[in-house]
């Protein structure tokens, strides 16, 4: 092969729902310009094919002719250079990314506001509304509820997303620095964060007044702008280039965050951010962002 490759693309399946046959990588492969031997990661999950695109060439552009190749088949791709895959920081959203469920919403449904507080949520993901003061609004309306109810709902209503266990542990067995950073509450990010194994969490604190919810949250809040600011300080503080970060997230308020990331991953998320990430992960479960970085099954820590 006369040319070097210097891009790979990662083919990534549902491993839940196996479906990444032979010929589909192989159809993959062909619509790659000057591609290598498919390289399997999982079988029937995930794959890699390294290539030397042509001149001028867009990484959307290749992902669109590979979903094309696919048929549109449910199976993410991310395309990215082969130098610097694999990330040394790894900072992620909370609410439906590491978990299942959006927390203020379960708090919401013990004082029945669910359906009002969780269509504010929508809005606010995907950026509709200001975080802000659409944060300030859906927790006046917790005022009264008492302060040991997140034990509750962790306990009862809260399920981690599948594959963020093995994200992390992984990645902090390679020597990364893992981080979760919420716009959601402390009450919630500290035992997640310790249930996942991250080294660090970072979000917004409830006020607490004769042990119940205030109605008010600790200012300033954590939104779009403290997610980026957080970002650049652990990088920063670790010597580390943007090109060796990575950040998950999928409400609109990650996308500052995304985009700072040497691969902005969005994961299952609203469709602005989705468009405006590096990445989108919208069949695989979090096991595709290490192979996004070239881990095989066998690496993994569960």
């Amino acid at each position: 092969m006369s040319k070097t490759l210097s891009h790979v693309a990662t083919l990534v399946c549902n491993p839940q729902a196996p479906i990444l046959t032979e010929a589909l990588a192989q159809r993959a492969r062909a619509a790659l310009a000057n591609a290598a031997p498919v390289k399997w990661l999982d079988a029937e999950i995930a794959a890699d094919i390294a290539f030397a695109p042509d001149d001028g060439f867009e990484i959307v552009e290749v992902e669109t002719t590979l979903r094309a190749a696919l048929d549109h088949a449910p199976v993410d791709i991310v395309v990215q250079p082969l130098e610097g895959r694999r990330k040394k920081l790894f900072v992620a959203d909370m609410d439906s990314t590491i978990i299942g469920q959006e927390c203020i919403d379960e708090l919401a449904d013990l004082v029945g506001l669910k359906t009002h507080v969780a269509a504010i949520t929508e809005r606010a993901m995907r950026g509709e509304i200001a975080f802000e003061p659409a944060l300030r609004e859906r927790v006046a309306l917790l005022a009264g509820l008492a302060a040991d109810v997140p034990d509750k709902v962790i306990a009862e209503r809260i399920t981690i997303t599948p594959g963020a266990k093995a994200l992390v542990r992984t990645m902090r067995a390679h020597g990364a620095y893992t981080a979760l950073v919420s716009g959601g509450f402390t009450v919630f990010t500290s035992r997640i964060a310790a249930t996942v194994g991250f080294d660090e969490n970072r979000a917004n604190r409830l006020v607490v007044e004769n042990d119940k919810f205030a109605g008010r949250v600790e200012e300033p809040i954590l939104g779009a702008e403290a997610k980026l600011s957080s970002i650049i300080e652990m990088r920063d503080a670790r010597g580390l280039s943007k090109l060796e970060t990575l950040a998950a997230g999928d409400g609109a308020n990650d996308l500052p965050m995304l985009r700072e990331a040497g691969l902005g991953a969005a994961f299952r998320a609203k469709p602005a951010v989705a468009a405006a990430a590096d990445a989108r992960i919208d069949h695989a479960d979090l096991t595709a962002l290490l192979y996004a970085q070239g881990f095989s099954r066998v690496e993994f820590v569960e």
